[in-house]
């Protein structure tokens, strides 16, 4: 039943992406607001064939929509790539240089914002992203990165990366740590998808004006103790989804 069942959000979900990118293909000539509007449609498109499927939600905690944030999210899945564009009122994400080559949806991503990191880059990837980061808080946008870099499958040790650190002094922005338990039901690198509640916490800000050491140690503390009761109480909350 669950082969069933990820056949059937696979076959849907990338159809009606690859639908929804062609037709909303002219919006790429209007403002980014317009763009950012597609981006929350499809995450809400996401969200509805999830929920068919029997994976369902639950989130918690301020998601700071009424004033400008950087989001510093635990990546575990694809879901909350795709989810928090609907859920935070399609926030710029930090994202990889690569994603910009998938066709027209690369092109939607700039158009939404967002920032590219090349990640062969080094130092000048960390430049490049600072400035991007002013000139998005000068527009007064929200922002939102993965600290870790890349999809960290549930209970496996990653270091946090300077990345989430050049945003935060560069900007001068409030962080919300989130933490959440998305890999449960959607793991990295499989197309397989199991029933379930994704528990999505957003807590308690961090301030601006830390040191890198005390701002890193902070960020890691509040997501990683928190993601400790997320991954050890999923068993539960699969059984009440």
């Amino acid at each position: 039943m669950v082969y069933l069942k990820s056949l059937v959000f696979n076959s849907l979900f990338y159809v009606g992406t690859g639908v929804l990118v062609i037709v909303m293909g002219p919006v790429l000539l209007l403002p980014s607001r317009c763009a950012r509007g597609v981006a929350r449609f499809w995450g809400y498109m996401a969200y509805l064939l999830l929920a068919m499927i029997g994976i369902k939600q639950s989130v918690s905690g301020d998601r700071q929509l009424d004033r400008q944030v950087l989001y510093a999210v635990k990546h575990q899945s694809a879901w909350e790539t795709i989810i928090l564009s609907w859920l935070l009122s399609a926030p710029a994400f930090v994202l990889k240089k690569e994603l910009l080559r998938l066709p027209i949806i690369g092109w939607f991503f700039l158009k939404t914002g967002c920032i590219p990191v090349d990640r062969s880059a080094g130092m000048k990837a960390l430049r490049d992203m600072r400035v991007a980061g002013k000139e998005l808080a000068k527009k007064g946008r929200s922002m939102l990165i993965f600290p870790q870099g890349t999809r960290v499958a549930p209970g496996v040790d990653h270091p946090y990366e300077i990345g989430v650190f050049a945003l935060y002094e560069a900007t001068g922005l409030p962080v919300v740590p989130v933490a959440l338990n998305s890999g449960h039901v959607w793991p990295r690198n499989s197309w397989m998808k199991y029933p379930g509640l994704v528990t999505v916490e957003f807590l308690e800000p961090i301030d601006p004006g830390l040191d890198r050491k005390n701002f890193m140690s902070t960020l890691k503390q509040r997501i990683e103790d928190r993601m400790a009761s997320l991954d050890d109480g999923f068993a539960d909350n699969r059984k009440r989804a």
